[in-house]
């Protein structure tokens, strides 16, 4: 154990400890054990960030476009047009969402609106499928990373403890070697201990906010895609209804 041998052998030739413990200097001289906890610690914290800011901005970019589309879709455009016309966005779930209704839709009424009210059924049915078929694909897609957030959230502080308890064994293993209580003996492993253990908060605090909060705005937003579905449902009735309705006067006519 390479910390505690230090310590060991500057108490040995009657050297005291220079009292150095940044943060470099605690892992420059902590046990390999210790070293590779730190550096997993370091890394998962990195990478916890980088889903973070992602999460963030994407989300913020999604809202902006839906707001967007839903100005549009309600402005009045006739949905074929809309949906020519917003076949060659950039992808977006509500988009997609969208696109899966009408195509659906489309395929279906290119020889003619159903006149049977059990097809108008089935219809509305396959289009409302596939529309939870593409809001399920792009929810999976938009949580990539927040199982990571979940696990660092709930591990680091068990990586960082292992990492502490190694670090007291030193502690206690330098004790037995000098026989010899002072801090240059003692101070290296605990310090070694509760950097270890600060690294694990550090990672595990940020990921499980970051989680807590951004499941709560992916599943605000995977409402808003099934209140679109419903709205969408609706509209789809009330024209199959006008269609039946028309064909109804033509024969009273």
């Amino acid at each position: 154990m390479s910390g505690t041998s230090n310590a060991v052998d500057a108490v040995a030739a009657g050297q005291s400890f220079d009292g150095n413990l940044s943060i470099i200097a605690l892992f420059m001289h902590a046990d390999i054990i210790v070293k590779v906890v730190a550096m997993i610690l370091v890394f998962a914290s990195v990478w916890c960030w980088a889903i973070i800011f992602e999460k963030k901005a994407t989300l913020g970019k999604l809202n902006r476009r839906a707001n967007k589309f839903e100005d549009a879709f309600w402005s009045g455009e006739p949905l074929d047009k809309l949906y020519q016309r917003i076949k060659k966005s950039p992808h977006d779930p509500l988009l997609k969402v969208f696109s899966a209704g009408m195509e659906e839709w489309q395929n279906t009424v290119s020889g003619g609106v159903p006149d049977r009210e059990q097809l108008q059924a089935s219809l509305r049915q396959r289009v409302e499928r596939a529309m939870a078929i593409a809001i399920s694909r792009e929810m999976v897609r938009l949580e990539r990373g927040m199982t990571f957030l979940a696990t660092v959230g709930s591990t680091a502080p068990f990586i960082g403890l292992f990492g502490t308890v190694w670090g007291i064994m030193n502690s206690f293993n330098s004790i037995a070697h000098s026989n010899n209580t002072s801090l240059a003996v003692v101070a290296p492993g605990i310090s070694e201990a509760l950097f270890v253990t600060a690294l694990g908060l550090v990672a595990a605090i940020p990921a499980v906010i970051a989680y807590n909060g951004y499941s709560s705005k992916l599943s605000r937003y995977a409402g808003r895609l099934d209140a679109f579905v419903t709205e969408f449902s609706a509209i789809l009735s009330r024209h199959l209804e006008a269609q039946e309705g028309g064909r109804s006067a033509k024969k009273v006519a």
